[in-house]
């Protein structure tokens, strides 16, 4: 039985943003342990790395692209309370 999602409290660093991401990625694939992620930050940005392995790709993307939005959807909504430029890349 998995956990539920808890809610991830944001800060201004990217560590709490990269766990969020982390999370979410582990519960959609198949492969949990193949989940990296990193983060290039700077003083007004922060680009969030995504890397799961290459079966489970299909399934962080979605159809048509639509789980990858929606990732994108709540990284930007955490993002823009950190007052944050957020961008959210998934690495093949």
């Amino acid at each position: 039985m998995r956990t539920p999602l808890t809610v991830v409290q944001t800060d201004n660093g990217g560590d709490s943003m990269k766990a969020m991401v982390e999370r979410i990625a582990r519960a959609l694939v198949d492969q949990p342990e193949a989940v990296s992620v990193s983060g290039i930050s700077s003083a007004h940005s922060l680009i969030v790395e995504l890397k799961v392995a290459k079966d489970d790709l299909g399934k962080v993307i979605g159809k048509q692209g639509r789980t990858a939005c929606a990732m994108r959807t709540i990284v930007n909504a955490v993002a823009a309370k950190n007052k944050k430029h957020t961008v959210l890349e998934i690495i093949e």
